[in-house]
């Protein structure tokens, strides 16, 4: 059975020759790409409900062979379409879409050029934002954090969508899969939008405890050690279900 495709946009095709015909502005997209993008609309709406973005703060990438399928920016993620697929190759040039892709699209191509990453979130979540304008490193309130790479670091502030932000996030990301983004928000990547989404939901959560007992008049956290924090990673290792 033929493999079923969609149409989109392709970028490369503008010209004079794209206005004069309609036809020339639509490239077929293969079915990969279009369960991609379905996909990651879905993980969008996702940040959405689940409170880590208010309207179209946050963005999220997957990366299909050398394209990488990216949130388009200014676009309520509850408009996006199947026939709304943005996507650019790994040196920023648009290869599908009409939309403009998100404006954080140099941490996104940053983290996909110099890691294993297959898809990352970013998102404004309200109490990682919090704790990023606090310290310079999530305190080890969790041993979750090493399911993380380690301590949660914090990567210094720079304005958003500029190469000096991702080169600060890419220090931060250092042995690490989830880093803060000062006065900003989070930044997590893995294997799967189901992976990445699930890293920033744990920080999320951790930055959540780490402010609540902090809350406390008059009691200070017990955080772990490093120790401690290095045996879970080797528990962690064989954690789940073996594939």
């Amino acid at each position: 059975m033929a493999e079923q495709q969609r149409n989109t946009w392709d970028g490369r095709d503008a010209g004079a020759d794209a206005r004069e015909s309609p036809d020339v502005r639509h490239r077929v997209v293969p079915d990969d790409v279009a369960r991609a993008w379905d996909e990651l609309v879905a993980t969008a709406r996702r940040t959405v409900v689940d409170g880590l973005v208010v309207g179209t703060s946050g963005n999220v990438s997957v990366r299909v062979g050398d394209t990488v399928l990216v949130t388009p920016t200014g676009v309520p993620y509850d408009r996006l379409s199947p026939d709304d697929v943005t996507g650019v190759d790994l040196a920023g040039r648009q290869v599908l879409g009409t939309l403009r892709p998100t404006s954080e699209l140099p941490m996104h191509l940053a983290i996909h050029r110099t890691t294993d990453a297959r898809a990352v979130v970013h998102t404004h979540a309200v109490h990682a934002t919090a704790v990023s304008t606090l310290v310079r490193e999530l305190p080890l309130i969790h041993y979750m954090s090493a399911a993380l790479g380690g301590p949660v670091r914090v990567a210094p502030y720079a304005t958003y969508g500029t190469q000096e932000l991702a080169e600060n996030m890419l220090r931060a990301l250092t042995d690490r899969t989830a880093c803060l983004l000062q006065n900003h928000g989070t930044i997590t990547y893995g294997n799967t939008l189901s992976e990445a989404f699930d890293r920033t939901a744990q920080l999320e959560w951790m930055c959540r405890v780490w402010l609540t007992a902090s809350s406390v008049p008059g009691l200070t956290p017990t955080l772990l050690t490093h120790e401690q924090l290095n045996e879970v990673g080797e528990r962690l290792r064989g954690y789940g279900q073996p594939e």
